[in-house]
């Protein structure tokens, strides 16, 4: 992105994540899930992907985390505050300057009580004000702290999850769908929360499928599609669809309750079926046998988009 001179938090350049698996006997195949992904969170911005169920949003958290399954390969670069990143300095940085809000409410230890989970163990007076503080902002009852996890509602435990990441002082944070389960008022909390956070001069890369809710604490929006990234827009470009620059963004665009709830017919391509060069390509109106080919990514009006169409 050009267009923006604050400094990267973090980069992340080519990502491809491939699951190698057995069928039909012992024969080996490598399904490439992720491929040549990029998106970047700069200082004091919070950052949204959204997209459709399957189009690889969790998958790019856990990628940066490094937290895969043994059975998966990932390549690509993923620079943090200007350090490209291996393995050992990713477990370093998780938990510390790295926070992940999980979507799963199993993150918890079921064995210990979550106030403990939350202050990791610590028990001083300044840690457990801190702690009781958060909890208390995200109306848990007082007594929340002496709970264990199965004691806990599905959105009591998304709270004491949010509480868990703001108690230190990390340098990013990757919320991966943060608000199922949250009333209205407690995922707005939640957001402004975030929100707040980045305007502080760290970063924010949010996972979400509720566009609108994006739409409402975003500076950038990030479009996934069938594993990659097909356009990066300013969240600005979101108040008329002539000014965004892929067809399946427009496409999002037009299904959003304010603008007529337009559906959009077909699929998006499962992982074994994906079509030749723009994955979007079966279903856009604008497809040429050009679209067949490799579809570079490319700067227009302070955006990027993967799309030869695009103006």
């Amino acid at each position: 992105m050009t267009c923006l001179d604050h400094k990267h938090i973090l980069q992340i350049d080519n990502l491809s994540v491939s699951f190698t698996q057995y069928e039909r006997g012992l024969r080996q195949i490598d399904l490439k899930v992720i491929h040549n992904l990029n998106v970047s969170v700069h200082e004091g911005e919070l950052v949204a992907v959204v997209g459709a169920s399957g189009s690889g949003k969790s998958l790019l958290a856990h990628s940066i985390l490094g937290i895969l399954p043994p059975n998966c390969n990932a390549s690509g670069n993923i620079i943090f505050d200007g350090e490209l990143l291996d393995a050992a300095r990713i477990r370093q940085l998780r938990g510390k300057e790295i926070v992940l809000v999980p979507q799963s409410v199993s993150y918890l230890d079921p064995l210990q009580k979550v106030g403990l989970q939350v202050r990791k163990g610590r028990n001083d007076k300044h840690i457990r004000r801190k702690q009781e503080e958060l909890f208390s902002l995200y109306d848990l009852p007082e007594d929340t702290g002496g709970l264990y996890p199965f004691e806990l509602s599905g959105g009591m435990t998304r709270r004491v999850l949010l509480s868990e990441a703001m108690m230190g002082n990390p340098r990013l944070i990757i919320a991966d769908e943060p608000t199922p389960g949250l009333h209205l008022e407690a995922a707005q909390n939640a957001m402004s929360h975030f929100r707040q956070f980045a305007d502080q001069g760290q970063g924010v890369l949010l996972i979400t499928h509720d566009i609108d809710l994006a739409l409402k604490v975003a500076d950038r929006i990030a479009v996934f599609y069938a594993g990659t990234t097909v356009e990066e827009a300013l969240v600005t470009d979101f108040q008329s669809i002539d000014t965004l620059r892929h067809p399946y963004t427009k496409a999002l665009w037009r299904a959003l309750p304010q603008n007529g709830f337009h559906p959009f017919p077909g699929n998006q391509p499962y992982v074994k079926d994906m079509p030749k060069g723009c994955p979007f390509g079966p279903r856009c109106h604008q497809f040429t046998p050009e679209c067949e080919e490799d579809i570079p990514e490319h700067i227009i009006r302070c955006g990027t988009v993967r799309c030869i169409h695009a103006e």
